[in-house]
């Protein structure tokens, strides 16, 4: 545990830079905030440089930070805040390297579950993407090269670490992948409002269980492109009420992965849906 009292000590000085996420991810790094994030962050095999905390932070993550595996920065909250830059009131900051890139084909090559993302920029969609994928073990995220990065301060955040724990590719090539992936007996669910798509439930209780899915998701408002849904083998939908144009991509991405991970709540989101735009109770 190494004390920081001196503002210009150059064992901190990376932590002037965590509110300029380029200069971080020109450097192969990331920012990891929250005692909660921090703490995942020790559960997996990441390489962590250094982690800079409040005597507070420190006594509330005495049994996660491990003082061998990197240096474990203490500091009060004033100069916390202004060697950020910002006033950061979480008290934990942590500065690791970002894992190398991967080959979605060869990675995923026996995945069972995927999500596909394009488009989405907004980081915390895209950190609540990688929440819902952890929370319905799904087995990696490909994004095309216009989404946000999940390695953002902000993302990892939002998804709570789980952005650590998902494996991701962030491609050019993401259509030419999609098509690779349902080329091996993928098949690639296309989501959408479109009342002409088929429903959420009956793709269900129609598709053959045992083929690998690949989930395509697009950003809010312009969705999904025309080449993607042309690509898709199937394009569904979630029924909502018709005055609702449509859902949160993160809250759309949980609704399809519950019933799509557990066959057996295909009948209860019919009943929902029925219940939803059926006549109101007298």
């Amino acid at each position: 545990m190494i004390e920081i009292k001196d503002l210009a000590d150059r064992r901190v000085s990376d932590y002037t830079h965590v509110g300029e996420p380029d200069w971080v991810r020109e450097r192969g790094l990331f920012v990891a905030e929250g005692r909660l994030v921090v703490c995942r962050l020790f559960e997996t095999s990441i390489n962590v440089h250094s982690v800079l905390v409040t005597g507070a932070a420190l006594a509330a993550l005495s049994d996660s930070l491990d003082p061998d595996r990197c240096p474990i920065y203490v500091c009060d909250q004033d100069t916390m805040n202004r060697l950020a830059g910002f006033n950061f009131h979480r008290g934990c900051l942590a500065i690791a390297e970002r894992p190398p890139a991967i080959d979605p084909l060869e990675r995923f090559a026996d995945a069972r579950c995927l999500i596909a993302l394009q488009g989405i920029g907004n980081p915390d969609n895209v950190g609540g993407l990688f929440r819902v994928a952890a929370a319905f073990g799904v087995d990696g995220v490909v994004l095309d090269r216009t989404c946000g990065d999940p390695f953002y301060r902000k993302a990892i955040r939002t998804s709570m670490g789980s952005t650590f724990r998902v494996p991701f590719a962030k491609i050019d090539s993401w259509l030419a992948t999609m098509a690779s992936l349902s080329d091996r007996g993928a098949d690639l669910v296309a989501l959408t409002p479109d009342p002409a798509a088929a429903t959420l439930a009956d793709f269900t209780r129609n598709r053959r269980a045992k083929r690998p899915i690949i989930l395509m998701l697009g950003a809010e408002g312009p969705g999904l492109s025309k080449d993607a849904m042309a690509a898709a083998t199937t394009n569904v939908r979630i029924p909502i009420r018709a005055d609702i144009d449509s859902l949160n991509v993160v809250v759309a991405a949980g609704i399809a992965l519950s019933v799509l991970s557990d066959p057996a709540r295909v009948s209860e989101s019919a009943s929902s849906a029925t219940r939803l735009n059926g006549p109101r109770p007298q």
